[in-house]
């Protein structure tokens, strides 16, 4: 398998995706290959300095670099040797040699607007969304979308179900996953004409299970296996998520140490546990839905161990044929789409 890096993406690149990327090594089969795309000079520099000598380890040169405030759509066209996009490139199936998953931390938007432009869209898909796994006690649940697409149409929203669903069953193994719609509320009078006309679309689908509306304190619940909303909703959830469980894990280590310090020491491995099953870091990159390849995109402030996790789990995407199945589930429910647009029209 070959996996692309970027390795200037992210909020502190290179060297944290540099280290994760050393790290993942022992991950990689053999036969496996790593491609750090980036500032060639940096990279030789960082693994002559820490000794790395390994063959399975490429450098692809990029001069360019895109900032995390960079304005997306306009830096992916002007900064055609960025790393991200030289990256995107190398995802393309057009590629002479081309990997079969691309990672990087980098801008968000940009990732996005590099990996349409350059390994296009899925066919049957309008926009591409990140499905990010969220850590529950009563198990898993995909978000999607996670800060794709943050201006949908119903027919994007039902897609992402549709893609999200099918990601759920094929990689995390969830039977029939439960679909619902991120709303103010579970009523089916609640909510825009935009979350209406995707429960409708949703709801006639064929084969898929759908629950109905989610509120954002169901999330958590087991409500549904699979969320969707729109882009800026579900990324603003997503970091409030993340934001408070680290701030909860915190406050309980406090209060018991100054409660008592011994009983600290008697559960710190119950709060060790519960701080890495909500810790981001230790879910890596997050599939970008609905493009032709594949493409993870992790967190802009992520840790070696992040990146590590990264390619860990995109090695487990590829290897789980996602992509063909979400190809051969939108061909089959096509005709959803196409009856609401004659109704519409």
């Amino acid at each position: 398998m070959r996996i692309a890096v970027d390795v200037m993406g992210g909020d502190d690149a290179p060297d944290p995706v540099l280290k994760g990327a050393i790290e993942a090594l022992d991950l990689l089969a053999p036969t496996d290959e790593l491609i750090l795309v980036g500032d060639a000079a940096v990279i030789e520099d960082f693994l002559k300095d820490r000794g790395v000598n390994d063959s399975r380890l490429h450098i692809e040169h990029a001069s360019e670099v895109i900032g995390m405030h960079e304005s997306p759509a306009k830096a992916v066209r002007s900064k055609d040797d960025s790393s991200i996009v030289k990256m995107a490139e190398l995802g393309s199936k057009r590629h002479p040699r081309p990997a079969d998953v691309v990672l990087s931390a980098g801008n968000t938007g940009a990732c996005v607007s590099a990996a349409i432009m350059k390994m296009r869209r899925m066919d049957h898909v309008h926009r591409p969304g990140i499905a990010v796994t969220i850590p529950a006690f009563v198990g898993p649940v995909v978000l999607c979308d996670a800060g794709a697409n943050p201006e949908p149409r119903a027919v994007h929203l039902w897609q992402y179900g549709v893609m999200a669903e099918t990601y759920a069953s094929h990689a995390l193994g969830i039977q029939s996953p439960r679909v619902g719609v991120m709303n103010i509320g579970a009523e089916e009078s609640k909510g825009s004409d935009l979350v209406k006309g995707a429960a409708d679309l949703l709801r006639q689908t064929p084969g898929l299970n759908y629950v109905g509306f989610v509120e954002g304190r169901d999330l958590f619940d087991g409500a549904a296996d699979v969320v969707v909303t729109d882009g800026f909703v579900g990324n603003t959830l997503l970091k409030v998520a993340e934001g408070l469980a680290m701030s909860l894990m915190r406050a309980i280590a406090h209060e018991v140490t100054e409660h008592d310090p011994e009983l600290m020491m008697q559960l710190e491995p119950v709060v060790r546990s519960l701080y890495k099953k909500n810790d981001y870091h230790e879910y890596g990159g997050a599939p970008l839905l609905g493009v032709n390849g594949a493409f993870m995109i992790a967190h802009g402030s992520s840790q070696a161990r992040t990146i590590r996790a990264a390619i860990r789990n995109s090695r487990d995407f590829v290897a789980t044929g996602v992509n063909d199945a979400i190809v051969a589930r939108l061909a089959e429910v096509a005709h959803i789409e196409q009856a609401a647009g004659k109704e519409t029209a």
